[in-house]
């Protein structure tokens, strides 16, 4: 969830910079306005798209989980993990993110309805004026002037001049529907209250409301007269954010500036046609990315979802056909050694790391992963995937337990059994990067840096007849004494 977020903060980032940088000072107000509404849900839509054509299009990298790697104790190491069940604290730990969350949700959801009590005391004055297409009402004692959907609201104080000109205004507003705008970034803003992006929207959105009101009313009033009107600034309205007001201080210069600018040519409406190469940027990102499991739940979840999904097509008495061997390998890309470890007993690990090992071209099923697997040097007279693999399986492992400091177990004060999840990729030209590691400390990571940047240069991988990269997982674990 965390991910989805991220991208939709991040994707409408970009967005409303594109309507900064390109458009906002363009008189196309109609074809903002759209923008405006269309963009927000889009950033909400695209993280959910997975184009199958998009992860096609740019080479993917093979999965591959090798074995775990014990250091010191060996299988009595190993024995004293599959023993240990997950700590049961884990499981009733709090989530302070979603408590955080719901107090933001509440103290926004209170906040919006305290603005429409602000409103019902608007509406407690009698209208003076009712038709099929608005109302109006006058508030006592007053120079307000705003509306709320087709509910116009005028103050006794305004002289007939100025309640002309502001009624031609105040109309455009009610037929256009500009009040349903608002309303939709408020409820936005309820939701994704923590997200500044989305208030930056409504402010966009209501001045983009002015600038159409105010370019529907220069039609028939002379420009001069308006801004005169514009500027007298001797009027008070109620602060409240989803009412379209008529003197709101804030704009009054963007609104006289925007009814002085020239007319935008067509030409100018190419601009908006940025938002194709942008999209298609945000989708191939989606596409080409996974989104992480944020707590343990979840994994422990999704991995064994996955591995039911697997149960189902072997365990179903009809023979494995191609297609079946497909899927497999698709569900078991996605299972980490993590997954593995947290959530599943010992016989569905050691029959999910079978046909992980299947995939990679060292089991019986008839598909690999990667038709050529990176070659570790000294392996190479090795004839077969299989046992190239098996062969730099071993050379890791050996360069793994001999240069690991497990003492620095002790010298951080740690206990008991010690992982380390090391991610690194063997890239296209057969170098070793490391691409991330998780420990229970930050000095534990470095040495696990350290150690697999010990591994030597290979032979890349191959798939298809190219040079591909091949990511790798590998566990290290580790007793402590007491």
């Amino acid at each position: 969830m965390l991910h989805y977020i991220l991208q939709i903060i991040a994707f409408q980032l970009a967005f409303l910079l594109v309507y900064e940088l390109l458009l906002k000072k363009e008189t196309f107000f109609s074809y903002n306005r759209a923008y405006l509404l269309i963009t927000p849900v889009l950033a909400m839509v695209l993280p959910l798209l997975k184009l199958e054509f998009l992860q096609q299009a740019i080479p993917a990298e093979g999965l591959v989980m090798l074995p775990e790697v014990f250091i010191g104790g060996g299988s009595e190491v190993q024995n004293s993990i599959t023993s240990n069940s997950i700590a049961p604290e884990a499981a009733q730990s709090i989530n302070w993110w979603l408590l955080a969350y719901a107090g933001g949700f509440l103290f926004s959801l209170g906040f919006f309805f305290n603005k429409f009590r602000n409103l019902r005391q608007l509406f407690a004055h009698k209208p003076v004026f009712i038709n099929a297409e608005m109302k109006i009402v006058e508030v006592p004692g007053s120079k307000l002037a705003c509306t709320f959907y087709n509910t116009i609201f005028l103050g006794t104080d305004l002289s007939e001049k100025e309640r002309e000109q502001i009624l031609s205004h105040e109309l455009v507003h009610v037929k256009q529907k500009h009040t349903l705008d608002l309303l939709f970034f408020e409820v936005l803003r309820i939701v994704f209250w923590f997200n500044p992006l989305i208030y930056i929207y409504q402010s966009r959105i209501s001045a983009c409301h002015e600038f159409l009101a105010d370019a529907g009313v220069v039609k028939n009033v002379e420009k001069r007269t308006y801004f005169e009107q514009l500027l007298n600034t001797a009027f008070n309205t109620e602060d409240i954010s989803f009412i379209n007001q008529f003197f709101n201080h804030s704009i009054i210069k963007k609104r006289i500036v925007m009814l002085q600018k020239t007319k935008s040519g067509n030409l100018s409406k190419i601009k908006f046609l940025i938002i194709l190469p942008l999209m298609l940027a945000m989708l191939t990102y989606v596409s080409c990315s996974e989104e992480p499991a944020t707590t343990q739940e979840e994994q422990e979840a999704t991995a064994q979802e996955k591995l039911e999904q697997i149960k189902a097509i072997i365990e179903d008495g009809t023979p494995i056909s191609g297609e079946d061997n497909e899927k497999i390998k698709e569900i078991l890309s996605t299972i980490s050694s993590e997954d593995m470890e947290e959530s599943l007993n010992e016989s569905d690990k050691v029959r999910t790391q079978k046909l992980k090992n299947a995939t990679s071209g060292m089991g019986d099923v008839p598909f690999a992963v990667i038709e050529e697997v990176p070659v570790f040097p000294g392996c190479e007279s090795m004839d077969s995937n299989e046992g190239r693999k098996q062969c730099m399986t071993e050379k890791i492992t050996e360069i793994v337990s001999q240069n690991f400091d497990t003492s620095l177990g002790k010298q951080l004060g740690l206990t008991g059994i010690n992982r380390v999840y090391v991610q690194f990729k063997i890239n296209k030209e057969g170098v070793v990067e490391v691409m991330g590691v998780r420990a229970t400390h930050p000095e534990l990571e470095e040495e696990a840096r350290r150690v697999v940047n010990l591994i030597p240069d290979m032979t890349p991988g191959k798939h298809n007849g190219n040079e591909v990269g091949v990511l790798y997982t590998i566990p290290i674990t580790f007793r402590v004494g007491e």
